[in-house]
């Protein structure tokens, strides 16, 4: 797969669509998410401007960007744009298999000490701006960040603690599948997604899911008889982190 090096404030300039420029998708105030995920989310998708933000988990890779490639496949898949700042682990084969637009993503592995300056000029021009959030970040930087998401009608998805944003999703449990006694690989994981927040998103509420290795997901049932209905099984396809780093942002077939 081809691809653009993104070097300097010339090249990420290139990248993002003027603020003055037609919105991508066609102005409509929702991106689409995955429908397993709708319930999490007070607008039941991606609202333009606001802030959601995906916590770390315990250990640190526990799912969470099994989770982020979920939220970003359907705002993709439609069209919008997508950036992914600051975690230079995440693998385009796994973007791919999760239904994401290689050609409408950017990859900024290493912002370096100007990460502000990247995230925001990300935020002028790309619809969903993904950020690793660094060790220490002061309030008014995340403050103004958020601000500019607001103005510029991009949704922001911090990778860390972030305090203030609308929405925080975290994979809080996760039991693996396959392995029997003294053989067998790991095929798939049950999670838990909790999802808490203010304003419309104030209630706690939790799912389950799969995100598998090597296989489809699908929402997990409610059991019966616990007064609340089920929701549909609909698949997903799969998500791996097992895919070669891309240092480059996709944008040559």
């Amino acid at each position: 797969m081809a691809g653009r090096m993104v070097v300097g404030s010339a090249a990420l300039a290139e990248l993002v669509r003027p603020a003055s420029a037609p919105d991508p998708a066609g102005g409509h105030r929702v991106l689409p998410v995955r429908a397993e995920l709708t319930g999490l989310l007070p607008n039941r998708g991606l609202r333009r401007g606001s802030t959601v933000a995906v916590g770390v988990g315990r250990p640190r890779h526990s799912g969470a960007t099994s989770l982020i490639l979920a939220l970003l496949a359907e705002a993709s898949r439609a069209g919008s744009w997508c950036a992914v700042v600051g975690v230079p682990t995440f693998g385009a084969g796994a973007a791919a298999e999760a239904g994401i637009a290689l050609d409408r993503l950017a990859l900024v592995p290493d912002p370096g000490p100007e990460w502000p300056t990247v995230v925001a000029a990300l935020i002028d021009g790309v619809d969903v701006v993904v950020t690793a959030v660094p060790a220490a970040v002061s309030a008014s930087v995340s403050a103004r960040l958020a601000a500019r998401a607001r103005q510029r009608g991009s949704v922001l998805v911090p990778y860390g603690r972030w305090d203030g944003a609308d929405v925080t999703l975290q994979v809080v449990r996760g039991v693996w599948q396959g392995l029997g006694p003294g053989r067998g690989r790991l095929r798939r994981r049950e999670v838990t997604v909790s999802a808490r927040g203010r304003g419309a998103a104030a209630r706690p509420k939790e799912i389950k899911v799969w995100l598998p290795g090597d296989e489809l997901t699908r929402v997990i049932p409610r059991p019966v008889g616990s007064g609340v209905p089920a929701a549909p099984a609909r698949r997903l396809r799969v998500v791996t982190s097992a895919a070669r780093p891309l240092t480059t942002v996709a944008g040559a077939p």
